[in-house]
């Protein structure tokens, strides 16, 4: 767990869950009723980053978003070690211990793999998709190897673990308005020492060593959930996942796509745009 660090009731106004899964204890929120939809985050956010959205649509649907182990409020257990394939392990073991049935996932980030690996599994149960800013196949862009290689180097892993680099370099990078200090707070106090950011310095590693999952994703995806109401949801000046080629493959995928631009909005879109994002899912699936 990460005791030191308590969110701020104002920015956060939501209880917390916990659920104890097969390799460790996760920290959960779930808000409101009516139809479910599962929020996953990606590196090196957390629940947190759905605030608003949540706020924005627990009138009208039942809000559940996870930390996965090693972010947010959940535990960093030993032993774990925190890949993509054990994230989406634990994430299905919540989602079928909340008898999620008629559920939309919405993933952005490493939240898109990891919410396609668990709606693959369980398609008769999902509704609909939505995704922003995200992939699920294997990387074959230059930049996105060169980044991984990069990012998994020692000097690199070091900067990620004692210096804080995600939450200090990208979060600020990957918006359009720097958050303001409190919110910046909030990601930094969620991983407060190099203990806390093991999850985060793997994550960069597995763009490249989550390589057979992706390919099962880019099989199984359009063949399971091609059919399913989907949303893309896209933020245009994210430098890391260009609008260009990953919305056609998008557009391939799901034959009964919405896609909604979100012009100005950089990486994290749920900073940037949550307003849009949430009436595009209200339009989409209210």
């Amino acid at each position: 767990m990460n005791p030191q660090f308590t969110p701020d009731p104002e920015l956060y106004p939501f209880e917390s869950r916990w659920f104890d899964s097969s390799q460790g204890r996760v920290h959960y929120i779930d808000e409101g009723e009516g139809p479910p939809i599962l929020f996953c985050h990606g590196n090196p956010t957390w629940s947190f980053l759905y605030r608003n959205i949540i706020a924005a649509l627990r009138d009208r649907f039942r809000c559940i978003a996870v930390d996965y182990l090693g972010f947010g409020l959940s535990e960093r257990p030993d032993g774990f070690g925190y890949t993509i394939a054990e994230h989406v392990r634990v994430l299905g073991e919540l989602v079928d211990h909340l008898g999620l049935d008629g559920f939309v996932t919405m993933g952005q980030d490493w939240g898109g793999p990891i919410s396609m690996a668990v709606a693959v599994e369980r398609a008769d149960r999902v509704r609909g998709v939505v995704l922003g800013n995200t992939w699920f196949w294997p990387t074959e862009d230059f930049s996105t190897r060169i980044f991984s290689k990069v990012m998994s180097s020692r000097p690199m892993q070091w900067a990620i673990l004692h210096r804080n680099f995600f939450v200090e370099r990208l979060i600020p990078a990957g918006t359009e308005v720097l958050p303001k200090e409190a919110v910046m707070d909030h990601y930094r106090g969620a991983q407060p020492d190099a203990a806390a950011r093991v999850g985060v310095a793997v994550l960069p590693k597995e763009l490249l060593a989550a390589r057979p999952l992706l390919e099962r994703l880019a099989r199984e995806v359009p063949a399971t959930l091609g059919a399913k109401p989907a949303l893309v949801v896209w933020g245009m000046r994210d430098v890391a996942f260009r609008p260009g080629p990953a919305i056609p493959r998008m557009r391939t995928t799901f034959r009964d796509l919405v896609v909604v631009e979100l012009p100005t909005a950089k990486h994290f879109i749920q900073e940037d745009a949550p307003e849009r994002i949430a009436q595009a899912i209200l339009d989409r699936f209210g």
